[in-house]
């Protein structure tokens, strides 16, 4: 059974926040928020590490908990109607997700997982409640926070309705870029996790994604070959994915 780690520190002996904690306060919902406040969050942190395909909560749990991610990836789903899974998110370090749930009843609407060895802090989400009811600060960080979320979506369903299958792909392959400079020249990465759950992610069939991602391949030269990706021209890719987006969101800005 994985053990919960004990809990972290909340600073050094310089006065500086333990890293993850460093990077928890420079999220949105956490960023104005007074330090009094965050030092309630900081004590009440705790790591956890949790190995592939570990649940993190179930859809319908009480949510007593929400999650920050330090390293590692993360799936969102729900059950369907004829019991099968949907996936709704997967989500890298530096996301937060759980949080929502305080406004939903206090009640997870989605199941979460680890899609590999993942590192997080949780805190505790009657905390959350508490500070919200307290200051209009961190009240607006959290409005921040789901405008965020609500951003993403929006964009999501735009490129569901107005892009083809192989720019789905390329949208998706440009948010792990990470770049805003479109004049980048070739680009290496892996694919974070595996193509069936990548086609999944972006609603299609494992064999869909086949038949797109090679298209995608001859129509912008980008190279995969396993989990590694090559991209010769990321300004190519841009204009070949963002040609059907209204492009207020820009792919980089949502990932």
């Amino acid at each position: 059974m994985t053990q919960v780690a004990p809990q972290i520190q909340t600073k050094n002996h310089t006065g500086v926040y333990h890293p993850p904690l460093a990077a928890l306060r420079s999220h949105s919902l956490f960023a104005d928020m007074s330090d009094e406040i965050f030092s309630d969050f900081s004590h009440a942190a705790q790591e956890l590490s949790r190995s592939k395909g570990a649940i993190l909560f179930m859809q319908d749990d009480p949510a007593e908990w929400f999650y920050f991610i330090v390293s590692g990836w993360v799936k969102l789903f729900r059950e369907t109607l004829e019991g099968d899974e949907a996936v709704i998110d997967v989500m890298t370090s530096g996301h937060i997700f759980g949080e929502t749930a305080i406004l939903d009843g206090g009640i997870h609407t989605m199941g979460a997982s680890a899609v590999e060895r993942t590192v997080l802090i949780r805190l505790p989400a009657s905390l959350l409640k508490s500070a919200i009811t307290k200051s209009h600060d961190v009240a607006l960080g959290m409005l921040a926070s789901i405008s965020r979320h609500r951003r993403q979506q929006t964009q999501e369903i735009e490129n569901l309705n107005m892009q083809n299958a192989p720019q789905r792909i390329g949208c998706f392959l440009l948010r792990l870029c990470r770049t805003n400079d479109i004049e980048a020249e070739t680009t290496n990465f892996n694919l974070p996790y595996d193509k069936s759950l990548i086609a999944a992610r972006l609603g299609m069939q494992c064999e869909t994604f086949s038949r797109a991602l090679n298209k995608l391949r001859k129509q912008t030269n980008i190279d995969v070959k396993g989990a590694a990706v090559t991209i010769p021209d990321v300004a190519d890719l841009s204009e070949y994915v963002c040609g059907r987006c209204s492009n207020e969101y820009p792919c980089s800005d949502l990932h």
